[in-house]
């Protein structure tokens, strides 16, 4: 069973549908976790009264911070009803929504933030804010974005995994994305399936080395990486029909793959890259998520340490 005690939810306050609450409802039903339903405000024309004095500012601030914490008491009533839950709302006054959330969650020793995504305007796609991304770069706990596809039971969870690595980095990495996938089918009475990319014959080999056969290479390659997902699987009970080995890169395979299947949830990890690397580098994770349409659940690798921590 997946393991989270308490849910971290960022509120919306542009849509009546909060679909990150919703979600996180679902979780703590089948858990026992407790919620908190967080939104974080700001608005720069409080800061800019120079009229004011600080403490008639900060009256002003903070009426602005009741109105929105009545507002959300009583969206959080009406979603919990009848439900036996756990669930309060918190609303902070910050400049930067991902900083808030994060110093909530280091603070308060949270398990786990849950985000709704935005969808693009009369489009299917989705829009991910800068918010979004820093939180996946560096929350300390997993982050869920949450879609519109539903969580059925019986579903489809599909766990990223690099099988043919042997850094132990990944391979740790491995092993947190599977055991947090099997806690969710546990959960949610899904089955796991996994899945691995691994990348074709570089071409400037071939045209480099005549006596280099590409042909053999990737059948070398592919046979590695199936041997690989064949032995990792079995160690974690997964059946070799629900394990999906496939050439290509990330970012197009595993979203491939969970639409083949109509996966529920994704679960991948994110190295947590941030600054000029971050800038540069990117994030595979990222770029998988965002062709996604279903749930993300993205981890960090063990003993990750957020950088906004003292």
């Amino acid at each position: 069973m997946v393991n989270y005690k308490k849910l971290l939810v960022v509120i919306d306050p542009t849509t009546e549908k909060q679909k990150a609450l919703n979600r996180a409802l679902l979780i703590a039903q089948k858990t026992g976790a407790s919620i908190t339903a967080f939104l974080s405000i700001y608005d720069f024309s409080y800061e800019m009264t120079t009229m004011l004095s600080v403490d008639e500012r900060e009256t002003m601030r903070q009426a602005v911070v009741d109105d929105r914490t009545e507002w959300l008491t009583e969206l959080v009533n009406a979603q919990v009803k009848d439900k036996d839950i756990a669930i309060d709302a918190k609303v902070v006054w910050h400049n930067r929504p991902y900083e808030s959330i994060i110093y909530e969650v280091i603070d308060n020793h949270y398990d786990l933030v849950v985000k709704g995504t935005h969808e693009h305007g009369g489009l299917k796609s989705v829009i991910f804010t800068p918010t979004d991304w820093h939180l996946m770069r560096k929350a300390p706990v997993p982050v869920l974005l949450v879609k519109e596809h539903d969580w059925p039971e019986q579903g489809n969870i599909l766990a990223a995994v690099n099988v043919g690595t042997e850094d132990k980095d990944h391979q740790s990495l491995n092993q947190q994305v599977t055991h947090t996938a099997l806690a969710f089918a546990r959960t949610l009475k899904g089955q796991v399936n996994l899945v691995n990319s691994y990348p074709g014959t570089p071409v400037n080999i071939a045209v480099e080395i005549p006596e280099f056969d590409p042909s053999d290479f990737n059948e070398s390659v592919k046979k590695h990486h199936i041997e690989s997902m064949q032995t990792f699987a079995s160690t974690h009970g997964v059946a070799d029909e629900h394990c999906f080995v496939k050439e290509g890169l990330p970012e197009d395979v595993i979203p491939s793959i969970a639409k083949k299947i109509d996966a529920e949830l994704v679960v991948l990890g994110t190295v947590g890259r941030h600054g000029i690397s971050a800038a540069l580098i990117g994030n595979t994770a990222e770029h998988v998520i965002d062709a996604l349409d279903c749930d993300v659940l993205t981890l960090k690798p063990e003993g990750f340490i957020s950088p906004m921590q003292k």
